[in-house]
């Protein structure tokens, strides 16, 4: 797990809150206040010196001021733990207990090594006569004083965000002190922090093998397996979770989690409500409730009552931009004028959390084109790209490292030595290419077909990949794809195995099934080795609509390279790169099916399609549209409608603002037909 970025020098804002941590170490509350004042006039959201200026009110005997300055620090740092513990402190001093309990819980929520907050929490518990809370608050404080003092440290860093300084902090302690049980845990937690999961599932693996016991370490490992879209193995972790404790709401939570991830919707709303009934109406845990209820009416093509779910969560948490977006991505919902000043309103508010704003911002995009009024959807939606990308950690250059290393490797010669090769099955049919390329159609179209099982976008492609690359994997210098010119046969055959039945989980019977993750194209080498008669079949999109298309969606999770014109043009030019480069090296083995020839010439693809597919025609494919089944993609309320030309030409209504992407893309425009 190498994540932390190599640290630049300080800048001035970090040298000053050196200056102001001094000043109050010497007790000059006065001096640090005033400076700290004025730094936050050119810094107004910066954590620490927000933080600090608190620190020093309250200690010049001025908690109200401080409270008022934890307030606009709670604006903008709502997970930070000692800002809560600073609050209590306050309170402290103006004698108010019941308050200053309330904001140290609080504290120990978010980040429970706290030992000073547990100290104050047993204190304040004790002077008003709670003896079950004095009790809690000293069995915390028991278990703080038997961890090592780095752990404490590491453990506050992580839970306030510091997620360097704290990996780097554990590591030491690993290498001075060996396998201790709590920092491989702390470690753990840092990598899916990272989402580095891979990582974490072997560390969470070593932890419950030496203790099995260790409730809170199974926990984070169902929620890593489910991370990793181990759903089958998730639910058995939760089930022994849930044997010793079946109300906890926690596990329950998850336990639905992974009957959506299995494909169980019907199930899983029931799950749930069940969940909703036992929760308090009026907080984020039921809007995040209603959130999953109305994903999974979706998925199940109940567009109505996704809706009214969808509102539901909105209700509650008025901000939930999340609960916005999710309206508009059924693509067929046109908010109101009412509705639309309410989000222009919520996004505007400077209280509204970075990760609600972007989903507005998306969410505003798709209702002002839906207007017809499309600079001002543009801007939304270039608003929203602009906030995703500047937390995002995508690295395109890494992409193009693999798409090199991939023609290097997978040539038509290595090929040509590994005939035979891999598991044998006919099974697998992969659709692959970039999201918004017309995926989702064709596998509605299969799907249809009596004999083939539409399932999802399916993680073990990647996983396998995962698990290629290796423990630690060093990214300037990666395994893979190399790696597959040492595997053997044996190897090969056993990876396919491992793919055809760990995906049985997703099918019913039919004698074919889908996989449509798009990201498969980088691995279509490794495919063609351990499964080599599966079909392959490459979705492709003209790429000023396929690239637009991308620009204005806002996904769930992955696809980062979507979220600015540079990158997208770049994933675009590499995709074509290295599909020329499959077709050379495996000559006849992919199905290129253009969106804009099934859209204008529907039977005569679908036929082209199920010949490739070695599949008699069957009429049900033609009407994909009438197809009852759970789509879990953008598309999903789309490939239940017929196919209507007006979709090919829609990015141009915004071809005025996308000259940047026309140049970035340059002879991609001509080559995507090649």
């Amino acid at each position: 797990m190498n994540s932390s970025p190599v640290a630049a020098g300080p800048s001035a804002v970090e040298l000053e809150v050196q200056r102001l941590r001094a000043l109050l170490q010497e007790r000059r509350f006065d001096a640090a206040v005033a400076a700290a004042a004025t730094l936050s006039q050119t810094a107004p959201e910066n954590r620490d010196v927000l933080y600090l200026l608190a620190l020093g009110q309250r200690q010049a005997h001025r908690p109200h001021e401080a409270l008022a300055t934890l307030e606009r620090l709670a604006r903008h740092h709502p997970r930070f733990s000692r800002l809560y513990q600073e609050r209590g402190h306050c309170y402290v001093a103006l004698k108010d207990a019941p308050k200053a309990i309330e904001a140290y819980l609080k504290a120990v929520e978010i980040n429970a090594a706290l030992p000073a907050t547990w100290s104050m929490l047993e204190g304040l518990y004790r002077l008003v006569g709670d003896r079950a809370g004095e009790a809690y608050a000293t069995t915390h404080v028991a278990k703080l004083r038997r961890l090592p003092p780095p752990l404490i440290t590491a453990t506050s860093l992580f839970c306030d965000g510091e997620i360097g300084a704290a990996e780097k902090m554990v590591r030491a302690f690993l290498i001075e002190h060996g396998n201790h049980i709590e920092a491989m845990r702390l470690l753990a937690r840092i990598a899916s922090a990272l989402e580095v999961f891979d990582d974490a599932e072997l560390l969470l693996t070593a932890v419950l093998e030496r203790e099995p016991e260790y409730v809170a370490a199974r926990h984070d490992y169902a929620c890593v397996l489910l991370e990793r879209h181990k759903y089958q193995d998730a639910r058995v972790q939760l089930g022994r979770l849930l044997a010793a404790d079946p109300k906890n709401l926690v596990y329950r939570t998850l336990h639905a989690s992974t009957t959506v991830g299995l494909g169980h919707h019907a199930e899983a709303i029931g799950l749930y409500r069940e969940l909703v009934a036992v929760t308090p109406p009026q907080t984020r845990e039921a809007a995040e409730l209603h959130l999953s209820i109305a994903h999974s009416f979706k998925t199940l093509g109940q567009r109505d009552e996704a809706i009214d779910s969808y509102r539901a969560a909105a209700a509650i948490r008025p901000d939930f931009g999340d609960a916005y977006w999710s309206l508009a991505n059924l693509k067929t919902y046109e908010f109101s004028s009412q509705e639309v000043a309410r989000l222009e309103a919520i996004e505007a508010d400077s209280t509204t959390a970075l990760k609600d704003r972007y989903h507005l911002c998306f969410a505003l995009g798709k209702a002002y084109e839906d207007r017809k009024e499309y600079e001002r959807s543009f801007r939304f939606y270039e608003q929203g790209n602009a906030l995703k990308r500047a937390e995002s950690r995508y690295r395109p250059e890494l992409l193009e490292q693999n798409t090199a290393n991939q023609k290097r490797c997978c040539t038509r010669e290595f090929f040509a030595e590994r005939v035979g090769f891999g598991a044998a099955s006919h099974e697998p049919i992969f659709i692959l290419g970039l999201p918004r390329a017309g995926s989702t159609l064709l596998e509605q179209i299969l799907a249809s077909h009596s004999k083939v099982e539409g399932t999802q976008e399916l993680a073990d492609v990647p996983r396998a990949v995962l698990d290629l690359q290796g423990y630690d994997p060093d990214v300037n210098n990666p395994r893979y794809p190399g790696c597959l010119a040492t595997m053997s046969a044996e190897e090969f055959r056993a990876l396919g195995e491992k793919y055809l039945t760990d995906t049985k989980v997703y099918r019913t019977g039919k004698p074919f099934f889908i996989d449509k993750m798009p990201n498969n194209f980088r691995h279509i080498g490794l495919i063609h080795l351990m499964l080599p008669n599966a079909k392959i079949i490459d979705a492709r999109r003209e790429p000023m609509a396929c690239c637009f298309g991308n620009l204005k969606q806002l996904f769930a999770r992955g696809q980062e390279f979507t979220y600015s014109i540079d990158d997208i043009a770049r994933y675009y030019r590499t995709y074509l790169e290295l599909m020329q480069h499959w077709n050379t090296a495996l000559p006849g083995r992919l199905l290129k099916v253009h969106y804009e020839d099934v859209v204008e010439d529907l039977e005569g693809n679908v036929r082209r399609i199920l010949d490739f597919c070695g599949l008699p025609f069957e009429s049900a494919c033609v009407e994909f549209h009438k197809t009852e089944r759970s789509v879990r993609t953008a598309s999903s309320e789309q490939v239940r409608r017929p196919i209507f030309r007006a979709g090919l030409d829609q990015w141009t209504h915004f071809e005025p603002w996308l000259a940047p992407l026309r140049k970035a893309l340059g002879d991609a425009l001509e080559r995507y037909r090649d």
